[in-house]
């Protein structure tokens, strides 16, 4: 590993920096954070945590799936846990109306009945490397970004290539800092995943859209999965032959669960957070961005839900789009009434003020590099509100509004680009097939139908007459007389007409397709000229004002570490694997309320209601529950525990990672952030942030008593009692 020197610095809004707030860099903890981790109550060294010369904590914590989500191992072979939700698609791709995975939940109950994945992977992280130097030498203030992007790549490529060797690995060059440092990150993916186990939603998602981002809590937000490799133990593709995966290092499972204020620390790869974003991009956010992207959500959910509402096989199929849509719906709701509650805008002022009055009082070299920076952004973000409506409406009611846009777009480019060779043309129209067929298991035509005719009517309405695209002159110019426009006509229109709107019209259009056909095709040719329209008037405009401010943001924040150095920093959240340390704790949401940081299962038994999904508790469980004899999963007092809280730092990505306590061992899996602090992606709330997640024991009580499938339990290593605080560190099998 090459050497380097790292020079800490930090600064967060004013305010001293606590250890439960951060996403650390995991090779950086020990020059950081150890002492402070330990301090705190960590058992263990950070070489324990992340080390390239031994098994270690970092080896269990697994990318899935390029990073959508965080899973663990928990086996020495290759068992896996993550949040059910995190499975969500895999478990609605394997079920149908008569074996409905969702609804009933799946069990294994051998290896040969885990269930392939194509489309699924885990990813390890091998090492990381500062290389902020190289590229601190080739740039310089005065390039443009587009020299600076096209440097950086030239340097990532150079770099990337001298890691090529024989090994299975991969390499890859990310920036921090908003592009002022550089780590280079080396990774080993493997493709063969399989669906072990996973609880029917009734516990898997109890509570539903109405408990989402809420405590207190009562989801079994769980799943299991299996990664194989080749039998020489390198990554393959699915073949019966392959071999459950050998970790460097499992975590090890403690059943003495947790107490108020113990010590937890939580690794994982946190999507994306803006830590450092200024007070003009939080008003947008609550003028603009925010209520834009909830209002088209919440028409999606509407047309998706009576559909799925009204037929049993449309419940399946858009069981995982709608998922995906209402979470971050109710996310952005939350999150405008966090900035608002906490006061985010005052305090991102408040930095600003700092900012500037430390330019002032430093030399001209600082006064000079620095003084235009906070002008220069908020000029950037008055322009972007002129064009911004129309890039949310491109991507929220366009891109992932109608599948039948999309999906034509898709074909289309993959049908231009066929080759002319007969034999290779007949293996990819062969894929294309393929592809189709996939599309169309998940897709009904009445529901899309609807999307198709809301979203464009959406648009039309909300982006500015002079962006309009020339699809929309057509659709005027058939009023029939009528005032307002028909967007159901049109919608018909397309449908009748269009190659996509079914499985058999497609399959029977890719028999002999053309170019020329689908360029005419009105579901096409909507989505295209929509786009077209785009790039050619708003996204020159559009790069423009992002090449300013991410010029402005980088700059923000290299002099926010000069102005002060002598605070711990750590980078904004970009899918790297990040260790976040704190605590488990109650708290106090409003005046008069305090919430306890542990539920169990009598207030699932007390949630319940049968007439609505969301509360539905399944019979077996009620039986458990009536018997209530919870053995080595009880907590001392001989209850079941569901859920616990902690003050971790966290955000979307986090969903599956492990919860471990200070010895190294899992006593949680996190599902969930608290609605109180959904503004946490922008400013840590110390006092009232908390991360939500399932304990352990509920965990493998669902897996030995209500499944049944206590095999799995016997691969785990089972980590001996702690509640004697003279106990050593060994661990045992379950019996």
């Amino acid at each position: 590993m090459k050497s380097f020197i790292f020079i800490v610095a930090a600064f967060f809004i004013s305010l001293p920096l606590l250890a439960d707030e951060g996403m650390w860099l995991p090779h950086l903890l020990k020059l950081v954070n150890e002492e402070d981790m330990q301090a705190k109550g960590l058992k263990i060294t950070a070489e324990d945590i992340y080390s390239i010369n031994q098994s270690s904590l970092k080896d269990a914590i697994v990318s899935l799936n390029g990073g959508s989500c965080t899973a663990e191992m928990i086996s020495p072979e290759g068992l896996m846990l993550t949040n059910h939700h995190c499975a969500y698609d895999v478990i609605q791709t394997h079920s149908s109306v008569t074996n409905d995975y969702i609804k009933d939940g799946f069990w294994a109950m051998s290896n040969s009945e885990e269930l392939k994945n194509d489309n699924l992977s885990a990813t390890f992280l091998i090492s990381i490397e500062n290389e902020t130097d190289r590229f601190t030498k080739a740039l310089n203030d005065n390039m443009t970004e587009t020299q600076r992007g096209e440097k950086i790549s030239e340097i990532s490529k150079t770099i990337v290539e001298e890691q090529a060797d024989s090994t299975t690995h991969t390499a890859r060059v990310k920036s921090f800092f908003g592009g002022n440092d550089f780590y280079l990150l080396v990774f080993e993916t493997f493709k063969d995943v399989r669906l072990v186990g996973a609880p029917p939603s009734s516990i898997g998602n109890f509570g539903g859209d109405t408990d989402n981002w809420m405590w207190p809590r009562h989801t079994g937000d769980f799943s299991l999965l299996r990664v194989y490799t080749a039998p020489d133990g390198s990554p393959a593709r699915y073949a019966i032959e392959n071999i459950p995966y050998k970790p460097k290092h499992h975590l090890p499972v403690q059943l003495d669960g947790v107490e108020n204020e113990d010590y937890t620390m939580i690794m994982g790869y946190p999507g994306r957070t803006k830590r450092y974003l200024t007070s003009f991009g939080v008003k947008e956010a609550l003028e603009l961005t925010n209520s834009a992207i909830v209002n088209i959500r919440s028409k999606k959910l509407d047309i998706m839900k009576a559909g799925m509402n009204a037929d049993e096989k449309v419940k399946i199929q858009y069981a995982s789009k709608y998922a995906k849509t209402s979470n971050y719906w109710k996310y952005y709701i939350g999150q405008s009434k966090g900035l608002k509650r906490m006061n985010v805008y005052k305090k991102k002022l408040s930095i600003e003020d700092e900012f500037t009055s430390w330019i002032k009082r430093s030399d001209s070299l600082v006064q000079e590099k620095y003084t235009s920076v906070l002008g220069n952004i908020e000029t950037a973000y008055l322009d972007n509100k002129r064009i911004a409506v129309n890039r949310i409406y491109l991507n929220e009611a366009i891109f992932q509004g109608s599948e039948i846009m999309s999906f034509a777009y898709t074909m289309q480019n993959r049908i231009k680009s066929l080759p002319k060779d007969k034999k290779e043309k007949a293996i990819a129209l062969k894929k294309l097939k393929k592809i189709a067929k996939e599309f169309y298991k998940d897709y009904n035509p009445e529901v899309d139908q609807e999307l198709f005719s809301a979203m464009l009517e959406g648009y039309y309405y909300n982006v500015p007459k002079s962006q309009h695209a020339p699809v929309f002159k057509k659709i005027e110019n058939q009023l029939f007389g009528f005032k307002k426009l028909d967007f159901d006509y049109y919608a018909k229109m397309v449908f009748r007409k269009s190659f996509f709107s079914s499985s058999d019209r497609c399959l029977d259009f890719l028999k002999n397709p053309t170019k020329n056909l689908v360029n005419r095709d009105p579901a096409y040719t909507t989505m295209n000229s929509i786009y077209n329209k785009y790039l050619e008037d708003v996204y020159p405009k559009r790069k423009e004002i992002r090449d300013i401010m991410k010029k402005e943001n980088r700059l923000f924040i290299q002099g926010l570490r000069e102005m002060d150095t002598s605070k711990k920093y750590y980078p904004d959240a970009n899918s790297t694997m990040r260790l976040t340390y704190g605590n488990v704790g109650d708290y106090k949401p409003g005046e008069a309320i305090v919430y306890d940081y542990f539920t169990t299962i009598r207030g699932v038994i007390e949630k319940e209601d049968a007439t609505n999904d969301e509360f539905v508790v399944h019979p077996r469980l009620k039986e458990l529950y009536a018997i209530g004899d919870y053995g080595k999963y009880a907590d001392s007092n001989g209850m079941l525990r569901v859920n616990f809280i902690s003050n971790n730092d966290i955000t979307g990505g986090n969903s599956g990672s492990p919860v471990i306590n200070a010895w190294g061992e899992i006593i949680g899996t996190a599902f969930d952030g608290n609605w109180e602090a959904m503004s946490g992606d922008i400013t840590f709330e110390s006092q009232i942030q908390r991360t939500i997640s399932v304990d352990i024991r509920y965990i493998l009580f669902i897996i030995d008593k209500f499944a049944g499938a206590s095999y799995l339990l016997e691969e785990m290593t089972i980590a001996q009692s702690r509640k004697n605080k003279e106990v050593k560190v060994v661990t045992e099998n379950l019996e």
